[in-house]
Formats: structure tokens, C-alpha cells, sequence
């Protein structure tokens, strides 16, 4: 394959007629691994199954307290600034030519290549600590929905008033013991129909989310909520007002962020014609503007239907009672939509140990033996250290049911390097945009601002905290 280990020279649009010459390499791309088939499509659904997590049920809660000007602008602007670094970002798939460079296939190799250094450690520790985070946090979320399902049940039969109160840890087992069943999937290419369908599911309780909020605002005969958001009162002191205001940016600004795995969804985009940063810059168009239309809509419905006394779950704060079927269904789309999120956002873990564990001990025929059963490819060490990542994940949930906070925390402060700040660099690199240029001052300006709103919003997270911390009893969800 002289596309990339041999001095000979490939015109860019002879790669994968060169790559094609050794018989069966019709069915690999330039760099020798199997033929990528991503389309805008598939990479819309990535994006979007990633982005609309179950975020977009705490929107209601932090327009509520914004307000009606601050909140919906908010959201605007982060979905502006999430769209405009992640073309750039786009950018640093391939380092050179846009269509012959050598790949990048994580954040991490993307940054490595560009920028070099502690950055790339600085890049690793925050990333792999977040897509860790947000696997706890989705355990901690199914089971609150699973919970719901319960209790909606339980409220229909009792009536109202009957506290229903269940423990949430054998649902986190239940969510446990299914991941570790779908870790063995063995790579992110091979889970485009689990993303499809958590794609639908994400779908179906928003539209529901959506529906029974403009249902009870019909019922309420107008919008509820004003201009500034919560009033400072007998309930609300005005520094919680502030703490929970730095908290609502920061919930909208993690609502967007998907850059943490933008690289990875980018290298499953088939061979250019077209460049994968034009497909790729195409998909994210077409899903941050659906996510966005789509946000506002719940955010802003779920506060018109109940004011400052928006609930920061939806569906499982018990806003709505009835009809309790529906409130079910969209409960177990939730639970489902999850299961394939957390997927989608571990495999990079998996994938990275994996990697570096093949390149220690190539040898080894517990790291390297495979056996096929359908789509699972079974080998014992990565049975044995997935199984084990699931478990520890599932553990540190029931020990932290507060961990809402905890993942705010983790989003607040992964929002501004990954987001924007390594994106704006790495572009400033591969463009090569002059010092000083207003091109390099207006992107300086952007990386600058979001620091301070990212500070700000992990200020609100950690006062939170050292709230829920008081009265903390370990397993005792």
C-alpha cells in the first residue's frame, strides 16, 4: 500500500484506486483498514443520538431560571458557538491536505498532531473523565426513569398522595447487567442501528415531553413563567438565584456539547469526494439546527406549562400524572435511548485501553483471541475488562445518587477545552491564521468567554454539591 508507508507519490484522487490494487483491497480505504461507509445520514444520527440525551428534560428547569429573554438566547448562543467549533474541529480530521492527509481517528490523535505536548495528556485525562462521567450519570438517569414507571403505576392505583417509594439500586443493576451484554459489541461501526434506534427513542419522549406540556399549557389557559425567571422570595434566597442561574447556563451549554466524540464519529464517513470535513460539517448542520428547533421547543413548553415550579425532570419530576400509560411509554423510550448513548459514548474508552493494551503485550493470546457468535466478537480479556468498566460504573452510581451535580460539574469544566478551546487551537495551527489577525483575535475572544462561563457554571455545580453532600447516606437511593 504505497498510500502511506512508501515514497511514492499518489495523486489525491488516485488513493483509493491505489489502495484497490492488491485484490481484496478493494474493500479498504488509504490507510489500510476497512472501507468506511458513513453518510451524512449516519453521521446525523450519531451526532443527534449523542446530543439529544436526556439533557433535554432538565431545559425546562433552567429556562425557568433564566427566564423567558435570557433562557431561549441562551440556547441560541451556545447552539451558534457548539455548530461554529465543531467546523472547526471538522477541520482537523485529516492534518494537511483535506482529502489525502493522514487520518486522525480519536480527539486525541487529532490533537496530538496538531498541537503536541502535555496539551495531549492535558486533552486525554479531561476527556476520558468525562465520557466516564456521563456513563455513571445515563446509569443514574435510566434508573430514575425506570423508577417513574413505578411510581406512575403506583399513583394511578393509590391516588396522589401515596409517597411510592422504591429504591433505584436493582434498577442499576438491571441497567448494569444489559450494557455489559452490549459492551461486547467490539467497535462504534458496528452499532449504526443502536444509534438509529436511540436516535427514535430520543424522538419519542421529547414529542411526548413536548405534547404534554403544550396539552397543559392549553389547560392552564396561557403561559406560565416571566421575563427574568424565578423571583427572589421566601423559597429562593438571591444567591441560590445566582448559583442556580450559573447552573442553567451550564446545563444548556452540555445540552449541545458532542465534540468530546465528533473525531471518532467523523472517521466512519466514507473516502472523499467529498472531503469527510464537508460531510461532516454538512451532518452538523443539519443536527445542531434539528436540536436546536427541537430544545427550544421542550424547554420553552415545559416552562410555559409550569412556570417557576418547572420540575428538573420532566418525566420523572411528576410534573404530569396522567394519562400514566404515556408518561410510561416515554419512560422506556428514555431507558432505551440510554442504553444505546451509553454505548456510543464508551466505546471510545474501550477502544483506547484496548489499544494500548494490544501494543503491550502483542503476544498475548488472552488480549488477541477472538470468537465470532453473531454480531459480538467474544475475547476473554476484553469480556473481562468491560464487564469490569460496567460494574465499576454501576457501583459509583449507587453510591452518588446526587450525581446530577456531580456530571454538571464534569460538564462545566470538559464544556471549555473541549468544546473550544482545543478546536480554536488546532484550527489556528492547521490554518496557520497570523497572531494578532482579527481572525485570531475574534477566536481568542470566543475561547476566552466561554472559560468564564464554564468557571461560572462549575461554581453553581460544586455549591450544589456541598448541598446534596449534607445529607448524604451512601446506597441509600
Amino acid at each position: 500500500m504505497a498510500s502511506h508507508n512508501g515514497p511514492k507519490h499518489v495523486a489525491p484522487m488516485e488513493v483509493s484506486v491505489e489502495a484497490g490494487n492488491a485484490g481484496s483491497a478493494e474493500w479498504l480505504d488509504d490507510d489500510g483498514r476497512p472501507r468506511r461507509t458513513g453518510t451524512v445520514w449516519t453521521a446525523s444520527a450519531h451526532i443527534i443520538t449523542a446530543v439529544i440525551g436526556s439533557g433535554v428534560l432538565s431545559l425546562a428547569w433552567a429556562i425557568a431560571q433564566l427566564g423567558w429573554v435570557a433562557g431561549p438566547a441562551a440556547m441560541l448562543l451556545f447552539a451558534f458557538v457548539t455548530y461554529y467549533t465543531a467546523t472547526l474541529l471538522a477541520e482537523c480530521y485529516r492534518t494537511g491536505d483535506p482529502d489525502t492527509g493522514k487520518r486522525n481517528y480519536t480527539y486525541m490523535d487529532a490533537v496530538r498532531s496538531n498541537l503536541g505536548g502535555a496539551k495531549v495528556a492535558f486533552c486525554g485525562v479531561i476527556q476520558y473523565a468525562n465520557l466516564v462521567g456521563v456513563a455513571i450519570g445515563y446509569t443514574i438517569a435510566s434508573s430514575i426513569s425506570m423508577k417513574a414507571i413505578r411510581r406512575a403505576g403506583c399513583f394511578h392505583k393509590n391516588g396522589h398522595g401515596d409517597p411510592c417509594k422504591s429504591s433505584s439500586n436493582p434498577y442499576m443493576i438491571l441497567f448494569g447487567i444489559v450494557q455489559i451484554l452490549f459492551s461486547q459489541i467490539p467497535d462504534f461501526d458496528q452499532i449504526w442501528w443502536l444509534s438509529i434506534v436511540a436516535a427514535v427513542m430520543s424522538f419519542t419522549y421529547s414529542s411526548i415531553g413536548l405534547a404534554l406540556g403544550i396539552s397543559q399549557t392549553i389547560s392552564n389557559g396561557g403561559f406560565k413563567g416571566s421575563l427574568t425567571g424565578i423571583s427572589i422570595g421566601a423559597d429562593v434566597s438571591s444567591t441560590q438565584k445566582i448559583w442556580h442561574s450559573l447552573q442553567a447556563f451550564g446545563d444548556i451549554a452540555f445540552a449541545y456539547s458532542f465534540s468530546n466524540i465528533l473525531i471518532e464519529i467523523q472517521d466512519t464517513i466514507k473516502a472523499p469526494p467529498p472531503s469527510e470535513a464537508k460531510v461532516m460539517q454538512k451532518a452538523t448542520r443539519l443536527s445542531v439546527a434539528t436540536t436546536t428547533v427541537f430544545y427550544m421547543l421542550c424547554g420553552c413548553m415545559g416552562y410555559a406549562a409550569f412556570g417557576d415550579a418547572a420540575p428538573d425532570n420532566l418525566l420523572t419530576g411528576f410534573g404530569f400524572y396522567e394519562p400514566f400509560w404515556l408518561l410510561d411509554i416515554a419512560n422506556i423510550a428514555i431507558v432505551v435511548h440510554l442504553v444505546g448513548a451509553y454505548q456510543v459514548f464508551c466505546q471510545p474508552i474501550f477502544a483506547f485501553v484496548e489499544r494500548r493494551a494490544a501494543a503491550a503485550w502483542p503476544d498475548s493470546a488472552f488480549i488477541s483471541r477472538e470468537l465470532l457468535v453473531g454480531p459480538f466478537a467474544l475475547s476473554l480479556f476484553r469480556l473481562t475488562w468491560r464487564s469490569a468498566f460496567v460494574c465499576v460504573t454501576t457501583v459509583v452510581a449507587m453510591l452518588l445518587p446526587f450525581f446530577g451535580n456531580v456530571v454538571g460539574f464534569l460538564g462545566a469544566v470538559s464544556f471549555w477545552p473541549l468544546t473550544v478551546y482545543f478546536p480554536v487551537e488546532m484550527y489556528i495551527k492547521q490554518r496557520r491564521v497570523p497572531r494578532g489577525s482579527i481572525k485570531w483575535i475574534c477566536l481568542q475572544t470566543l475561547s476566552i468567554s466561554c472559560l468564564i462561563v464554564s468557571i461560572a457554571a462549575a461554581a453553581g455545580s460544586i455549591a450544589d454539591v456541598i448541598d446534596a453532600l449534607k445529607v448524604y447516606r451512601p446506597f441509600s437511593s
